[in-house]
């Protein structure tokens, strides 16, 4: 018996975008991209079975009769018309270039760069990994591309003064992947130059700083709050963070504080969520930080909710012991904008959604759209939210080109990033440290 065909919804959950992965419609039914070429393939028309052909049994068939005949042909044996027409419907031939569907075989053994290659033909949400590998290899590709001859006189806009490459990388992040284990994987980009712009909430500044002083401990989804907090520990899903750590933050923090403070009234300094992060990635001076190597590889860092955590809160209070440090917005959304402007291509990199995702998203749209594009998050788009729509809501808003070919992976990142990491930009980190060895 055949199986069950998917819902519309179902169907249109699978694809990429409306425009390449949509089943039916008005331009026919549409395959998944052939393994050599990832466009994907049409339907072409059908051609007329030759006369010397194999019949199929279902052509054998006699023909339907009236409804009388039918009566005539289920007294003779004979399946009821409506049914055999349904079950015995003839298939469309599909494209030789069609990938055919096939995992892993692990009769071949244990190899796990095989076995995230094989996620392509998986189907579901592997093959979504297998094609966001293929974007993100696109976007190294273009960023390690030799500057043309043309461009080697271009005047470098870069406001950080980071070499022109073929592909200015957004890499955006929710605080959640710098309490958990992703932290390491970021770090691990930041630190090899891999990426030029990161963007993150108060959290993901915060946590990193922290963990340098005192770890996160794994704990359980099921344990109480009622429970914790008379013991002062703080839940973060299945990741624990007792307060103490917090205090630690703020008698490193605070110093810091006063003397941006000074720096401010006696040298004119304006400071920017952006300036004090980097500030912030020297002050720690530990290479387990993320943002120690960001702000030594001039790697901008932008949070434009910099108040909305821990930070906020130890501001708060400074504000009350040694109050006037002002933090300038506008000068930082001005810095990121300008390094989509002037970028040759751009490239995003999202693990989550809301503000990170917006606000890299936005800042592409000032250059008609990124050229490649990653989205990786558990949201769905049924709620209008930001977080949930899928990538071909922002090429309607202008914040990816027309003729990208986006990727969504519905999955929790704290999965896929890693794997995603392995069968892209660690498998290049010799390309990338001998072109910082020529810088």
């Amino acid at each position: 018996m055949a199986a069950p065909s998917a819902s519309p919804a179902q169907g249109r959950s699978m694809g990429r975008s409306p425009d390449r992965s949509q089943l039916g419609g008005s331009e026919g039914f549409q395959t998944a991209p052939a393994l050599q070429e990832p466009h994907s393939a049409k339907l072409e028309p059908e051609e007329p079975m030759p006369a010397t052909q194999h019949t199929p049994a279902a052509e054998k068939t006699p023909a339907c009769p009236s409804a009388g005949g039918s009566k005539d042909m289920m007294a003779e044996g004979l399946p009821p018309c409506v049914a055999q027409e349904a079950v015995l419907k003839r298939s469309s031939p599909l494209p030789e270039s069609t990938p055919q569907v096939r995992g892993y075989d692990f009769n071949q053994g244990v190899d796990y760069h095989a076995l995230l290659q094989s996620f392509y033909t998986t189907g579901f949400q592997a093959t979504h990994f297998g094609q966001a590998v293929r974007e993100v290899n696109a976007m190294i590709e273009n960023k390690l591309e030799p500057v043309s001859k043309e461009n080697e006189n271009d005047i470098n806009l870069n406001c950080y003064q980071r070499e022109i490459s073929g592909c200015t990388i957004f890499l955006g992040y929710t605080s959640n992947m710098i309490s958990s284990g992703i932290r390491e994987s970021i770090r691990y980009l930041v630190q090899h130059n891999m990426v030029d712009v990161l963007v993150t909430t108060a959290g993901g500044i915060e946590e990193d700083f922290i963990k340098c002083m005192a770890p996160t401990y794994l704990g359980d989804f099921s344990l109480k709050g009622k429970d914790l907090r008379p013991n002062g520990i703080n839940r973060t899903g299945n990741l624990l963070v007792p307060n103490n750590n917090y205090c630690q933050f703020e008698d490193w923090l605070m110093p810091i504080l006063d003397q941006m403070l000074y720096e401010q009234n006696t040298q004119g300094i304006k400071w920017t969520p952006s300036k004090m992060i980097a500030r912030l990635g020297k002050e720690i001076n530990n290479p387990d930080s993320i943002y120690y190597w960001a702000q030594k590889n001039n790697i901008p860092v932008f949070s434009p909710a910099l108040t909305d955590g821990s930070l906020g809160d130890m501001m708060y209070f400074h504000s009350y012991r040694n109050p006037g440090l002002v933090l300038d917005i506008v000068e930082d959304i001005r810095r990121i904008n300008n390094q989509a402007v002037f970028a040759k291509k751009s490239g995003m990199i999202i693990l989550g959604g809301g503000l990170i995702k917006h606000h890299i998203a936005n800042a592409n749209m000032m250059r008609n759209g990124a050229d490649f594009a990653v989205y990786i998050n558990t949201a769905h788009e049924y709620d209008g939210s930001d977080a949930g729509a899928r990538p071909d809501e922002a090429v309607s808003w202008g914040k990816i080109r027309m003729d990208a070919k986006p990727v969504k992976v519905h999955a929790d990142a704290s999965l896929v990033f890693p794997l995603l990491v392995a069968e892209t930009f660690a498998q290049r980190i010799n390309d990338f440290t001998c072109k910082k060895e020529q810088d």
